[in-house]
């Protein structure tokens, strides 16, 4: 659904110390889910902030070196694929948004999580669906996740070049699985994840 079908956001608090929280890397079959949290100044807004899916690259890169210069907090945090074997992706994904949350100096003081449920984090806050789309806040994190993680994709490919992950960051395309069948699984692939998983019973 488009952020426009769901009513207006209400948010209950009125500070300035509210971050938003957002993941990336739920679905792709290597590397850790990343987080991150941000603290928008309220009186600097930041011109094209949006769902990090929706942006171009370059978009992207410059508006991570915006908030970056900007915010009044930020913080980018992980789940390992290791920890996403032992805990689940869900799990997983709260932990690196918990590690995010906590890492922000400033503290915040309430949080817009994107999605349907909280990372069960002490800081009160409201989890809001389609979030990157409907608050600045959730956006930028979107964002420096996004960033985050495509960058470590780009550094797996210069060390494993024949898997492609600088194109498709790990998803399983048509040409992730047929690396994997090819020359196996890297210890950064989530061996719970069924395409993985099958592979690895092969040997």
């Amino acid at each position: 659904m488009r952020a426009e079908a769901f009513p207006p956001l209400v948010i209950d608090y009125r500070g300035r110390l509210l971050a938003g929280v957002d993941e990336v890397g739920r679905g792709p079959l290597v590397g850790p889910v990343v987080a991150a949290a941000v603290i928008l100044d309220p009186g600097a807004p930041i011109d094209g902030l949006g769902d990090s899916k929706t942006l171009s690259a370059g978009r992207r890169e410059a508006l991570d070196g915006e908030i970056r210069a900007r915010a009044l907090a930020f913080a980018v945090a992980e789940a390992s694929a290791a920890e996403i074997d032992a805990h689940n992706i869900y799990h997983a994904t709260h932990l690196a948004m918990r590690r995010a949350i906590d890492a922000l100096a400033p503290a915040a003081e309430y949080l817009l999580v994107d999605g349907n449920r909280l990372p069960g984090h002490h800081v009160p806050g409201q989890a809001v669906v389609k979030g990157d789309a409907r608050h600045p806040a959730i956006a930028a994190a979107s964002i420096l996740a996004k960033v985050a993680r495509d960058a470590g994709m780009r550094a797996l490919d210069a060390r494993h070049p024949g898997y492609g992950f600088a194109r498709h960051k790990g998803y399983p395309t048509r040409e992730h699985l047929a690396a994997l069948e090819r020359l196996g699984a890297l210890p950064e692939h989530r061996r719970s994840f069924a395409p993985v998983k099958r592979q690895l019973a092969l040997f």
